[in-house]
């Protein structure tokens, strides 16, 4: 069995709802893509072609932020007066480009104008004092932060000492005392909040450049873009149209650093997307600053010189080998000691080693939740006894707050919710993975159970077809808070299932079902591959639909985020028949229809029990319990809410119909004239003892006789009284479709074709997902 990492929260947004239907009619978009948009709150028309449709004039006045127009005054006064400034930046992706776009806009501007990025292991992130004395003591009359700077407090009154004045600008988390700068530009500065609160580190700079030039800064855009997607900001509002059209700019981008560093990276200019951003871009200029010094970044990014350029990004292409080269060595050697007998039953984990590049534990703390669901610091022990890394946490696991009531253990903490970074001595290490164990137990990790992902609809393979994909790819480009919509595919069988890889460490295979098939890929799963072999019916797949293209030919694939593969825990044994021997074993039995359950109930074993399904049911069942469906349900929904609240641990689907009505099918017109016909002629007739002869006569199957005479009642064509039957005189139009009978029927048909009709692995996936 392959238990699912994920709670699959269904959407259905193949079954739009009326008001999502009214949305697509109006904005002229598919009622899918418009249910999408209606769950993610894009209600109106407005809002959805808005959403739909980018524009520059969706971008905010760069002045509403807080302290613009003294910030950019200040600078403009440097310029004027030819004072050196400085553009301090940080060493990852958004930092670089920050850097970058301020640095340019300067340049163009006349100013003079250099750029320092500090060195993670050595100056540490943001403002550091001997940094800003250094870059004061070369000549340095105005320092501007990017992508930093809101906490760099001391440093920056260091620099007011000096007489040398700071400009803020920043997107991150804004401390309790704030910096005495110059002017702090950030879109979240209390009391003045910007229109648009999610900006990165990039977004904010370009900003600063839209007010400098008093125009959008359209040549930054690719910059802007490559900063906001590799720091996982919004991508909605704001942010959108600066991903949307820097994505158009990087696809005939003239940056000879940004070509280099895309033919590095295997990634076709005209087949670039937020993807080729997020795996391909952002990791390698990130690897300069987890490995090194990131300076060379921003040359890489802003150098006109095509030798100069190639040789940056092939620098930059080792770094990121080095760098993965470190992740897979420290990640198998963490994720063996997450498995050990010390680490295995603990609800989070503390891993430590020696040697340890501190570049790359948090990617390897990250791959550590990903693998074991837990929340993780990864740590190196240095030779002075001190533990410095990383850490990563579950949604359900606030790990700042469960660490920040044990500073004491360490000498350095900092960080929130789902990440931190932290030194601790090593001999505090035990009782820090004590605590972590009991702000656990605090926070009931262990009740939290999977964290739940949106999923839009459970698909069969047939209906993934290249419409449905470019319907969805309005709604790129995708990232935090418009994520790519996610499909279930719980109907198919796997096939082609292998291994691939250099070593083998990925997972891919076919979907198949009826004539149709489709690839997936799934990164990082190539050890299923028996088990998947094992049970190709039984598994059901999770994952988002793309555009695959190999060689010049597209294909849609399924880029899988997760899977689950049952056991055999559920049976389906459909029958039109019972026989006293699917009553021996012990269990709960449910009944949906009162006859069946007076004609069984006392004849179940002691061990059994019998329940008789009303609209509620009991409290979930222990935990090894068995239930035994024995008759269909009228609805599909029924069966659903007795699954979901009794949780079995196993099913045993019999499904009882004597008599199939989709088989036997609704009633024709030319019946019901022959029904209306023979009331409206006929009076006193003892349809209680003379049906047979009634159906007999009128050529009619006696059970849809049965069930039109209940129709003709239910809407007042006809009277019964003690089993005599007459017409009504006279009777009040109404349409059949109207009587609750009638309407009954229709529901069970359906209900027939989701249980009866269906294929049984399918069913067997759909009693399993329930439970």
């Amino acid at each position: 069995m392959i238990a699912a990492q994920y709670q699959w929260n269904i959407k259905n947004v193949d079954q739009p709802s009326a008001e999502a239907q009214a949305l697509a009619k109006t904005a002229e978009i598919s009622p899918i893509v418009a249910q999408i948009l209606w769950n993610r709150g894009y209600q109106t028309p407005d809002a959805a072609h808005a959403f739909l449709h980018p524009g520059p004039e969706q971008l905010h006045d760069p002045n509403l932020l807080h302290d613009m127009q003294k910030g950019v005054d200040r600078i403009e006064d440097a310029i004027g007066s030819d004072q050196q400034i400085t553009i301090y930046g940080d060493y990852d992706a958004d930092g670089v480009t920050s850097t970058s776009i301020l640095y340019e806009t300067l340049n163009e501007m006349g100013a003079k104008v250099n750029t320092y990025i500090p060195n993670r292991f050595t100056d540490g992130y943001g403002p550091n004092v001997a940094a800003f004395k250094k870059l004061i003591a070369a000549g340095t009359q105005l320092i501007v932060t990017v992508d930093n700077g809101v906490a760099g407090n001391e440093a920056i009154a260091a620099a007011n000492e000096a007489g040398v004045d700071v400009v803020v600008t920043d997107h991150h988390e804004l401390p309790q005392e704030l910096p005495a700068a110059y002017a702090i530009i950030h879109p979240r500065y209390p009391g003045a909040e910007y229109t648009f609160g999610g900006l990165s580190g990039a977004g904010v700079a370009f900003k600063v450049a839209q007010a400098l030039r008093e125009e959008i800064p359209q040549d930054v855009l690719d910059l802007a873009a490559i900063g906001t997607v590799a720091d996982l900001v919004p991508l909605v509002d704001e942010n959108r149209v600066l991903v949307y059209f820097g994505l158009q700019l990087l696809k005939q981008d003239e940056r000879p650093g940004l070509q280099a560093l895309m033919t590095g990276a295997g990634i076709k200019p005209e087949e670039l997307t937020e993807q080729s951003i997020g795996f391909g871009i952002a990791p390698r200029l990130n690897a300069l600053g987890r490995l090194e010094d990131a300076s060379p970044a921003v040359e890489l990014l802003t150098t006109l010189d095509d030798a100069r350029a190639k040789e940056l990004a092939q620098q930059t292409e080792e770094k990121n080998r080095k760098r993965q080269e470190l992740v897979q060595q420290i990640s198998q050697a963490a994720l063996a000691q997450a498995e050990d007998a010390d680490h295995r039953d603990r609800a989070a984990l503390i891993i430590s080693g020696h040697d340890w590049h501190e570049g790359v534990l948090g990617i390897v703390a990250s791959k550590v939740v990903e693998t074991t669901g837990k929340p993780a610091l990864v740590l190196n022990v240095n030779a002075d006894g001190r533990a410095k890394g990383s850490g990563r946490s579950v949604a359900a696991f606030n790990l700042f707050e469960a660490l920040g009531g044990h500073r004491d253990l360490m000498t350095a903490f900092g960080g929130h919710h789902m990440a931190v970074g932290l030194t601790v001595p090593s001999e505090q290490l035990g009782a820090l993975a004590d605590a972590l164990d009991q702000e656990a137990s605090n926070q009931k990790l262990a009740e939290s159970g999977p964290a739940e992902v949106p999923v839009a609809a459970s698909l069969e393979v047939g209906a993934v077809t290249s419409n449905l994909y470019q319907e969805l790819a309005q709604l790129a480009p995708f990232g935090t808070d418009n994520s790519q919509p996610l499909f279930a595919f719980e109907t198919a069988t796997l096939t082609q299932i292998k291994a691939i890889g250099k070593d083998k460490s990925h997972l891919k295979f076919q979907l198949q079902e009826g004539n149709h098939q489709l690839n997936a890929i799934q990164f990082g799963a190539g050890n299923e591959v028996a088990a998947l072999s094992a049970a190709p019916d039984s598994a059901a797949v999770l994952g988002a639909i793309e555009d695959n293209v190999w060689q010049g030919r597209h294909s849609l694939q399924v880029m899988v985020k997760d899977l689950r593969l049952t056991d055999n825990s559920v049976k389906v044994e459909r029958t039109n028949q019972l026989h006293q021997k699917m009553f021996q074993q012990p269990g709960t039995y449910v009944f949906f229809h009162n006859n069946v359950f007076r004609q069984l109930a006392n004849q179940l074993p002691e061990t059994a029990t019998a329940l008789l399904y009303d609209g509620s049911v009991a409290e979930k069942l222990p935990a090894d319990s068995a239930v035994f469906i024995v008759d269909c349900p009228d609805a599909t929904t029924d069966l659903e809410t007795v699954l979901k609240q009794l949780q079995p641990a196993q099913i045993t689907a019999y499904l009882y119909k004597k008599e199939s009505l989709s088989q036997l099918g609704m009633p024709t017109r030319s019946q019901y004239a022959k029904l209306f016909k023979f009331v409206a002629t006929h009076q006193q007739v003892d349809v209680g003892h003379q049906l047979a002869q009634l159906a007999t006569f009128l050529q009619i199957p006696r059970t849809q006789l049965v069930f039109m005479i209940q129709v003709f009642f239910e809407c007042g064509f006809i009277a019964i009284d003690h089993g005599i039957m007459n017409g009504v005189a006279h009777p009040e139009h109404k349409n059949l479709t109207a009587a609750p009978s009638y309407q009954l029927r229709q529901q069970q048909m359906q209900t027939e074709q989701d249980l009866l009709a269906c294929p049984a692995a399918a069913l067997t996936k759909r009693l399993t997902a329930l439970i």
